[in-house]
């Protein structure tokens, strides 16, 4: 239904269903309409489809009022204006008061592209994720969108979409059920296992592939939602594998490494490597440089399983 459409696309055209469906649901934006994909539904919904112009703060608290009176706002703008700039009144109208605003964030990370490294949200998942109450969602391909929506909408709470918005690999099928609390299992492995989450997930099955070539057995998740995350699955998957390596496009602070790591040193400790911003700026380029200069492509996830596998082998050696 959604092969090769834009994921702004597929997000409006599930947001446009739901709020045919449930006249509770309502959208804000702030100058980016067009930008998001969201311009029809203004056209369409007049009364429940507002421009607040470039007040993000302002549509944050706009949506708080408007969910204290049973509405379901969604706000829409770039993923560092929707975590960075409005964070005060996310963390105060929205979670503090519990809230029931959906929060969407587009251009994550290496997406923002030739917006630079100002517009760059390498650091809105572990801004938000230090919030009480937050959800974090990051969907891998338009099949998981489109199931995820109603699901969010029913989630009583706020959530964070982090929300590619460009056409994504696609890695579901019309097979697929989506379950907002529960990471997929998309690859059993015997050997490492590689947690990855939005585009991420495709460059580590990609690395699954060549890891296989190399005679190691690599388990691969999708780790769609970072907050609450699915420990379950986290701590079931590296106690067969004892070793892991985390797969995000964000910084490595705060963002899946943190919350894979706090699971598992409470649950079962292993070693563990990271793919990911290293504590570092983006800047202006084109996704497919940028991937390649932060080291975030399959061959470098490969050389983190490899590197990992060699400290867990050390590991056993020293305390066999």
């Amino acid at each position: 239904m959604y092969e090769n459409v834009e994921m702004k696309v597929v997000f409006a055209t599930e947001l446009e269903r739901l709020m045919a469906f449930d006249e509770r649901v309502v959208l804000l934006d702030a100058d980016l309409a067009r930008a998001n994909g969201v311009l029809g539904i203004r056209r369409k919904f007049p009364d429940r489809a507002f421009d607040v112009g470039l007040q993000e703060q302002n549509m944050a608290s706009i949506a708080a009022g408007l969910a204290s009176y049973g509405f379901i706002p969604f706000i829409t703008s770039f993923a560092v204006f929707a975590s960075r700039r409005i964070c005060d009144q996310v963390t105060i109208s929205i979670a503090y008061a519990r809230s029931n605003v959906k929060i969407v964030g587009s251009d994550p990370g290496v997406a923002a592209e030739m917006n630079g490294g100002t517009h760059m949200a390498i650091e809105d998942m572990g801004v938000l994720r230090s919030i009480p109450g937050m959800v974090i969602f990051e969907p891998v391909d338009a099949v998981q969108l489109a199931q995820a929506m109603p699901a969010i909408v029913r989630h009583n709470g706020p959530v964070y979409i982090r929300l590619l918005r460009k056409a994504a690999p696609p890695v579901f099928d019309e097979h697929y059920t989506f379950d907002l609390f529960k990471a997929d299992l998309l690859r059993k492995g015997m050997d490492i296992t590689l947690f990855a989450t939005g585009i991420m997930v495709a460059a580590a099955l990609a690395a699954a592939d060549k890891l296989r070539e190399k005679r190691i057995s690599a388990e691969v998740i999708n780790v769609h939602t970072i907050k609450p995350i699915d420990t379950e699955t986290v701590i079931n998957s590296v106690r067969k594998t004892g070793a892991a390596v985390t797969c995000e496009n964000h910084n490595v602070i705060g963002g899946l490494r943190s919350a894979v790591a706090e699971a598992v040193s409470d649950g079962f400790p292993v070693p563990l490597k990271a793919i990911g911003f290293q504590d570092h700026f983006g800047e202006v380029s084109k996704s497919d440089y940028l991937l390649q200069k932060f080291k975030m492509t399959p061959d470098d996830i490969v050389d983190q399983a490899i590197a990992c596998l060699t400290l867990k082998h050390s590991l056993t050696a020293q305390y066999a």
